[in-house]
């Protein structure tokens, strides 16, 4: 055999036994949360058009996409994100409703990242999208569904970190950056170069205000003196000033909600999906320095395929949370379930009659015909490997468990 038809490529991985349980109750548990908020199951396929990921839609650079073709010569990609998705199925099948549409998914992603990383080129997304609603209230209870489900999977300490992209675009705009300039501040901030950002900003000639406001930038906003403070520096700036309005709202709602404890506020946060127009968030836990859960609003995307709606929505990585679950000792229940009937020939037909009895209520039931020399030791063994809860022998003499 060869060797290497066993291992899988890089960047992925197979996953069994009890973390695929534990993994498909999280998914379970999770989207019962959503649909709690009135999301709506859909699927979209795995694979799209290239241009439903080009350049224009501000997603994931080309070089990281996988490519192929169909028998006609479209050019395919495996999905790199799965917002740009909900956004074309939403412009094909609701192009004429008004009303706020919510909606909910799993499906899995595939980023041809460069080796050197070290992040699965596979990973599973389950996530909501909230279209037709371009209010605080919106953002809100996305945000309260990104806490429920974190609370849910049974994390008890985690932050959101909540910005909005306006603040950001407004500085750059306002200090006169070019599209160079505006780019390598943003490598800087992605990199959590703050420093290098401050130096940056510095080096030109800015406004005294201008230049507070780029001092402001790795820094958390978490009271109303802060929100003032920024807010001052800002009145020059209407565009800054708004997306700064904006979040002091969003935390009077958080309020309401009684999430703000989980929320924390940062003016100079970043994205590398370019799609994203206003408020822009991730969450945070210890255990892992990705994000376990990525969003904001993008109220121009579905523009890009025919229908003009404001929308939100965020993707909680499931891979990413299994991680930090594990390295947290959260325990995700995947109890052992089910039962092993290990039978005799002789009593095959009694058998094979209880678990079609047992399986018709709703019962798990493994059937197998004992072997020539197996003791009833080999078999609880096998039981206890594969979480099997309760094992039964048939023998035509006595049935025991």
């Amino acid at each position: 055999m060869k060797q290497h038809l066993l291992h899988t490529p890089e960047g992925v991985r197979d996953i069994y036994n009890g973390e695929c349980e534990k993994k498909l109750y999280l998914e379970d548990k999770l989207y019962g949360i959503l649909k709690t908020y009135g999301c709506r199951p859909i699927q979209t396929p795995s694979f799209e058009f290239f241009d439903i990921f080009g350049k224009e839609v501000g997603t994931i650079q080309s070089r990281n996409l996988y490519k192929f073709f169909d028998r006609e010569g479209n050019t395919l990609v495996l999905r790199p994100d799965i917002t740009p998705s909900i956004a074309r199925f939403v412009s094909n099948y609701y192009m004429e409703e008004t009303m706020p549409l919510r909606f909910c998914y799993k499906g899995n992603t595939f980023i041809n990242t460069d080796s050197y990383q070290g992040r699965l080129k596979e990973n599973t997304q389950l996530g909501a999208e909230f279209i037709g609603d371009n209010s605080a209230d919106a953002d809100a209870e996305i945000l309260s569904m990104v806490t429920e489900c974190l609370l849910g999977a049974g994390l008890k300490e985690f932050q959101l970190t909540v910005g909005h992209v306006g603040i950001l675009q407004g500085m750059m705009e306002a200090a006169g950056f070019d599209d160079e300039e505006a780019e390598t501040l943003r490598g800087l901030i992605m990199n959590n170069n703050f420093f290098g950002a401050e130096s940056f900003a510095d080096s030109k000639n800015l406004e005294p205000e201008l230049k507070e406001l780029f001092h402001l930038l790795g820094k958390i906003c978490d009271s109303a003196e802060d929100f003032q403070n920024a807010k001052q520096a800002a009145a020059k700036y209407p565009d800054i000033l708004a997306a700064m309005e904006h979040l002091e709202q969003l935390q009077s709602l958080f309020l309401l909600y009684g999430m703000d404890r989980y929320i924390s506020f940062e003016f100079g946060a970043v994205s590398s999906y370019k799609y994203y127009s206003g408020i822009i968030f991730n969450a945070y836990t210890f255990g892992s320095g990705e994000p376990v859960v990525k969003g904001g609003r993008y109220d121009h995307l579905l523009r890009h395929f025919g229908k003009d709606a404001p929308a939100i929505g965020f993707v909680i990585v499931i891979d990413q949370l299994m991680a930090v679950l594990s390295r947290q000792n959260i325990d995700t229940p995947a109890a052992a379930c089910g039962q092993l009937v290990v039978y005799e020939q002789a009593c095959r037909e009694d058998a094979v009659v209880y678990a079609r009895k047992q399986r018709a209520a709703g019962c798990s039931v493994e059937l197998m015909c004992r072997r020539p020399g197996m003791k009833k030791t080999d078999y609880e063994a096998y039981a206890q490997r594969n979480q099997i809860a309760r094992l039964q022998f048939m023998d035509g003499e006595t049935d025991n468990e």
